[in-house]
């Protein structure tokens, strides 16, 4: 971790956002201490809030008076401006490649994965269709992230600690896990994968525990979320 003086730090946020976890996890895994503004997302943003971030949108920070917003970029400036284990500087020996093996994870995540969750959780499909969505899902877990996470020992690229990897994508992996617990995913998709990627079966066991992801996360109140937004799409089918 960096040498420096704290920054003052405020981060606009609400702790039901995936992409808001993203910078909380970053910022407990590095120990950086900040300052916390909830935003309702329930209601229209502030005119005060559309001064910070005219996108209305969560995660934004304040550094040193500084914004920034977008939650990749958020968790990348945090993880750049205190490098680590968590992401090495680029101007170490070994900092460009994984960088870039961090980055291709993440966007694999977003591009072939997301999608597929996104379309069960948002559009709610129901028997076999959403059968169908599951399997996609599975199938693109096991082609794309599977091979990824084969020196995951326990955490992306061999690391023993959380690296960048690990925020940028596990607030929708805990929150994957969540709803199939709770019975709000097809049972078939984790059978499958706990089968046929054992490597991200793995990897996700390791994440969904680990203190940093969960430093926010409140089971209960994401699974009341999700099934009040399933029950009004079904409402209006």
């Amino acid at each position: 971790m960096g040498s420096q003086v704290h920054a003052d730090i405020t981060i606009y946020t609400n702790q039901r956002c995936p992409f808001a976890h993203r910078a909380h996890i970053t910022l407990e895994e590095l120990g950086i201490p900040f300052k916390e503004e909830i935003i309702d997302l329930d209601t229209p943003r502030t005119p005060e809030y559309l001064k910070i971030n005219p996108r209305g949108l969560v995660p934004s920070i304040s550094y040193n008076g500084e914004i920034i917003t977008e939650s990749a970029i958020v968790a990348q400036f945090l993880a750049d401006a205190y490098p680590s284990t968590f992401l090495p500087a680029s101007s170490d020996p070994k900092g460009p490649l994984v960088r870039a093996r961090i980055n291709f994870f993440a966007d694999t995540w977003s591009s072939k994965i997301q999608p597929h969750l996104f379309k069960l959780i948002y559009r709610a499909p129901s028997g076999s269709e959403a059968e169908e969505v599951a399997q996609g899902a599975a199938a693109e877990v096991i082609k794309e992230i599977e091979p990824l996470l084969d020196t995951a020992a326990p955490f992306f690229g061999g690391s023993d600690k959380l690296t960048l990897a690990e925020a940028l994508v596990a607030p929708f992996v805990v929150r994957l896990f969540t709803w199939a617990k709770h019975g709000l995913l097809p049972a078939s998709l984790f059978e499958r994968l706990e089968k046929e990627a054992p490597n991200f079966y793995k990897w996700a066991q390791a994440v969904n525990k680990h203190p940093s992801v969960l430093s926010i996360y409140k089971e209960d109140v994401i699974v009341d979320a999700t099934k009040k937004r399933i029950a009004k799409l079904k409402a209006e089918v």
